[in-house]
């Protein structure tokens, strides 16, 4: 019965430290499945999605989303519209969270929010990526920079006219420099379709 006490209060103080939690970072703490079961029925944790869990009276923060995408999409990483939200760098609010997935990778079952994928590889996918902690979890994202560069890159699923705002924000919140963001460009491969607006907005 102490053990079960123990492994309860363990558990109550995993999930109001993380946003949301799977049965793997129970178990990293100690905690039996039967435990995170338990507290589910009797109302204390939720079930929110395939095997992740939270607090039922956690605190739910602007980017809860990107908690739940980053604990549903393994190897992901946010980007294009909801990482320009997060940097500021757009005025638009995406319903889902836009993840960078390897092309090899499978795709999330059952992820607990709406997610779109992007099939990112090679130097587009590893560059850029910066760890953010976010209601006690770390949740890659890209930097400012390379969401503007990839912004660019995928102007067929952004919009032109997003791409643009968001480059003329980032340099103008000087989030980054014309010399940085050429850097990427050319890295990326877009650098011939980048230099005209680097260029007008330097």
């Amino acid at each position: 019965m102490e053990r079960h006490a123990t492994e309860t209060d363990r558990l109550l103080k995993l999930s109001t430290r993380a946003g949301a939690f799977r049965l793997r970072d129970a178990r990293a703490e100690g905690i039996h499945p039967e435990t995170v079961y338990r507290l589910v029925r009797r109302g204390d944790v939720e079930r929110v999605g395939r095997d992740l869990y939270r607090a039922a009276d956690g605190m739910v923060t602007e980017h809860h989303g990107l908690v739940l995408a980053a604990k549903s999409v393994p190897g992901g990483v946010v980007c294009l519209s909801s990482a320009l939200a997060f940097h500021e760098l757009t005025t638009q609010l995406p319903f889902e969270v836009w993840v960078a997935l390897d092309r090899r990778a499978a795709a999330p079952r059952d992820p607990a929010v709406a997610v779109r994928i992007v099939r990112f590889s090679g130097a587009a996918l590893a560059m850029g990526v910066e760890e953010h902690r976010l209601e006690g979890v770390l949740v890659p994202i890209y930097s400012a920079p390379k969401t503007v560069v990839d912004c660019f890159r995928y102007r067929h699923l952004v919009g032109v006219d997003v791409a643009i705002e968001a480059l003329r924000d980032c340099l103008e919140q000087r989030k980054s420099t014309p010399d940085e963001l050429w850097k990427l460009a050319r890295v990326c491969r877009i650098g011939s379709v980048m230099r005209p607006y680097i260029e007008a907005l330097a």
